[in-house]
């Protein structure tokens, strides 16, 4: 994933979520996602995904990490729940959602 971009990873979101969309099932939830200078939010209801670029209103949970990590984290370099204990990977709002995350990346 040497060619892995933050634009590159958000934009392929979407597609990837609502192509299995049990997994979604039970979430109805706005995460917004601050990764260096970049802004992405996505909303889950219905079980379909849907990814904007920018800072939504009122998200139920914020991801604050730098780009070089983010991208560790996608590589596989990085492991996500290191970045959160050791501050390289900050949560805000509903730290349950946050935990739901790994579906994402994986």
């Amino acid at each position: 994933m040497s060619d892995m971009t933050v634009n590159g990873f958000f934009e392929g979101l979407a597609p990837k979520l609502n192509a299995e969309p049990e997994m979604l099932g039970g979430m109805d939830c706005l995460y917004q996602f601050n990764v260096g200078t970049f802004a992405y939010n996505v909303l889950i209801k219905d079980r379909k995904a849907a990814v904007a670029e920018g800072e939504a209103a009122s998200p139920n949970c914020t991801v604050i990490i730098s780009q070089e990590d983010f991208i560790d984290i996608l590589s596989g370099k990085l492991n996500g729940q290191k970045a959160f204990f050791t501050g390289r990977l900050k949560v805000a709002g509903d730290i349950g959602m946050a935990l739901k995350l790994g579906a994402f990346f994986g």
